[in-house]
C-alpha cells in the first residue's frame, strides 16, 4: 500500500463514536496496518476544548502510522485533501422534538459540509455518513455536492450486518467468522430488514443450521432493528464502539475488497435493483474490489422478503420527501 499518508476526516470527532473511532483509525483497523495515516478531526466550536483533549491522548498513544493531526472548527479546513470522509457530526433527536424538526437541523448540516467537502476534499474521496438519519443524510450529501460520484458516497449499514452475523453466532454457539453473507436491506432504521435466506453457518445455509424459522422471521429480526435501543437502555448511551468498528470494516472492504464468495451490506445510491426505489440510499449486499462496489444480483427474494423490503423502501422515500421539503423551507427563508 502507499506509503503516501492517506487523510481521513473524522465529523463530531469529540463525541462519543469518533473518540471511539480516533485510535482505531490511527492504529490501522480502517486503511490497513501499512498505510500512514493523517487525522483530519472536525467538530463544533463549543466541542473546541473537547477536540484539543483528543489531540492530547492521539500524541499520547504515540500511534506508529499517525503521521499528522488537523483539528478544526471549520468544515473548509477540515475537508481539505481528505481521502476519505467518515461523517459522524449530526443533531440527534432529543426530547419534545419532532421528526421534521431533526431531519431540517440535519438537512442544513449536511447541506453545509458537502459544500465543504466538494470544495476541499481529493475528486475521489470515498464518504460514509454514520449520523441517523444516515441513508438520508448520505442522500441530502449527494444532492448538494454533485461534482463527488455518486458512487462516493454512502451510508453506514455495516453495524446492522455484524449485529445480524453476531445474533447468528451466538443462537449457532459458533465464533463470527463462521457466518457470512447476511443482508440488511434498506435503512437504518427500526424498518430495515436483516435477512439470513442467503447466509451460511460453516458454509450451511443459517435456516438448516438453527433449524427455527419462527425465531428468524420474528426475534432474531426484532433484536437487530432494536440493538441500538437496547443498548441505549443498557449503557444510557447509544452505541460507540461498534459503531467505530463497523465504520472501519465498511472502509477497509471497500478500499481493500471484500473476501472471495462473502458480501457485505452498504448504504448506496439506488439503481432500482432488486424493485427498490431508485434516487434513495438503500442498503444492499455488494462485492467490493479495487475501491468499487458492485450490488450483488439475482439472489431470489421470497414473498417475506418483498415486503420487508417494500416497507423499508416506503420509509425511505418518504423521508426524502420530507428531508426535500425541508431544503424548500429553508431555502424559501
Amino acid at each position: 500500500m502507499s506509503s503516501e499518508p492517506k487523510r481521513v476526516l473524522i465529523t463530531g470527532a469529540a463525541g462519543q463514536i469518533g473518540y471511539a473511532l480516533c485510535p482505531q483509525v490511527a492504529r490501522g483497523g480502517m486503511l490497513g496496518h501499512n498505510q500512514p495515516i493523517i487525522l483530519h478531526l472536525l467538530d463544533i466550536p463549543p466541542a473546541q476544548q473537547s477536540l484539543e483533549g483528543v489531540k492530547m491522548e492521539l500524541v499520547d498513544a504515540a500511534f506508529p502510522l499517525l503521521k499528522g493531526i488537523v483539528i478544526s472548527t471549520d468544515p473548509v479546513e477540515a475537508c481539505k485533501n481528505v481521502d476519505v470522509a467518515v461523517m459522524v457530526g449530526g443533531f440527534p433527536r432529543k426530547g419534545g422534538m419532532e421528526r421534521k424538526d431533526v431531519m431540517a437541523k440535519n438537512v442544513a448540516i449536511y447541506k453545509s459540509q458537502a459544500a465543504a467537502l466538494e470544495k476541499g476534499a481529493k475528486p475521489d474521496v470515498k464518504v460514509v455518513v454514520v449520523a441517523n438519519p444516515a441513508n438520508t443524510n448520505a442522500l441530502i450529501l449527494k444532492e448538494n455536492a454533485p461534482k463527488i460520484p455518486n458512487e462516493n458516497i454512502t451510508c453506514l449499514t455495516r453495524l446492522d450486518h455484524n449485529r445480524a452475523l453476531g445474533q447468528v453466532a451466538e443462537k449457532a454457539k459458533v465464533a463470527v467468522t463462521d457466518v457470512k453473507n447476511v443482508i440488511i436491506w434498506g435503512n437504518h432504521s427500526s424498518s430495515q430488514y436483516p435477512d439470513v435466506n442467503h447466509g451460511t453457518v460453516k458454509g450451511k445455509p443459517i435456516r438448516e443450521v438453527i433449524g427455527d424459522d419462527e425465531y428468524l422471521n420474528n426475534e432474531f429480526i426484532q433484536v437487530v432493528q432494536q440493538r441500538g435501543a437496547a443498548i441505549i437502555k443498557a449503557r444510557n448511551l447509544s452505541s460507540a464502539m461498534s459503531a467505530a468498528s463497523s465504520a472501519c470494516d465498511h472502509i477497509y472492504n471497500w478500499i481493500n475488497g471484500t473476501p472471495k464468495d462473502t458480501w457485505v451490506s452498504m448504504g448506496v445510491y439506488s439503481d432500482g435493483s432488486y424493485n427498490a426505489p431508485k434516487d434513495i440510499v438503500f442498503s444492499f449486499p455488494v462485492k467490493c474490489k479495487a475501491g468499487k462496489w458492485d450490488i450483488v444480483q439475482g439472489l431470489p427474494i421470497d414473498e417475506f422478503s418483498k415486503a420487508k423490503l417494500k416497507a423499508t423502501g416506503d420509509e425511505l422515500v418518504e423521508e426524502k420527501q420530507l428531508a426535500l421539503k425541508c431544503l424548500e423551507e429553508a431555502d424559501g427563508q
